[in-house]
């Protein structure tokens, strides 16, 4: 399949799934969830939704369990929103990637001023 249209599909399955997580989703175990990537499958029968969970690592495990359980309400709402034949399947998956830069930013920070405290000795 045309991969400009794969690209397009995700990210409005992207931007309504967010929508859906802000507002119209009332499970308590999901917390602050911001939805950074989904990726279609060829043959648009699955998609990978990676999420940013705030919090805990237990909140983080329940909101991805609660999304998870939610699954099926969530394909009917993008059904709603989104004018698809067939609404892929949701995988989701945690998004280290915010974590891993805030561990590199502190530890460059964490350098820049150990030299600043060498260039004062």
């Amino acid at each position: 399949m045309n991969k400009t249209r794969i690209s397009r599909v995700g990210e409005e399955i992207k931007k309504e799934l967010s929508l859906v997580l802000q507002r119209g989703l009332k499970d308590p175990r999901v917390g602050f969830v911001t939805v950074t990537d989904v990726e279609v499958s060829s043959d648009l029968q699955l998609a990978k939704v990676y999420v940013s969970i705030f919090g805990s690592e237990e909140q983080r495990k329940a909101s991805l369990s609660g999304l998870t359980k939610a699954k099926g309400y969530l394909r009917t709402e993008i059904g709603k929103r989104v004018k698809l034949r067939h609404i892929p399947d949701f995988v989701f998956k945690l998004d280290e990637s915010i974590d891993y830069g805030s561990k590199i930013e502190s530890i460059l920070r964490d350098i820049s001023t150990g030299e600043e405290k060498q260039d004062e000795s």
